[in-house]
């Protein structure tokens, strides 16, 4: 019996050592998992910078939110039916312009309203998506 245990016991000992050795790397596999997950990808849309387009002009102000004199308001996001039904067709001026955006279609559209100049850039935010407002420009 004594003879017995003295043979199991190295190829336990071996055993054990075989699964703290997996378990090593089991946990390594997960950590180096996670940090190239933390890491964004340079292909992502998120990560691309989104340069307001050529027709924007330079001295432009950015805004997340217009709020118009007569008390309607257009945010970053709204959609072009909604912004179309907001203005009207009367409030855009000259022409517009298509251009290549990040997911889709790029538009831009120089506006009059109540006295307030402005430039509405509308992109989708997502691919097939639908066109949104990306940019609000005050000149």
């Amino acid at each position: 019996m004594d003879v017995a245990r003295r043979r199991l016991r190295p190829a336990l000992e071996w055993l054990v050592a075989a699964a703290f050795l997996i378990a090593t790397l089991a946990v390594a596999s997960m950590i180096v998992q996670e940090l190239r997950a933390a890491r964004p990808s340079p292909s992502t849309p998120a990560a691309e910078v989104t340069l307001p387009p050529p027709s924007v002009p330079p001295r432009a102000i950015s805004v997340p939110v217009l709020l118009l004199l007569d008390g309607k308001q257009l945010r970053l996001g709204d959609t072009l039916e909604q912004v179309s039904g907001l203005l009207g067709r009367s409030a855009e001026m000259g022409t517009q312009e298509i251009g290549r955006g990040a997911l889709g279609e790029r538009l831009t559209r120089h506006y009059d309203h109540a006295g307030t100049r402005f430039i509405l850039v509308f992109e989708p935010f997502e691919l097939n998506g639908r066109p949104r407002v990306a940019g609000i420009y005050i000149q």
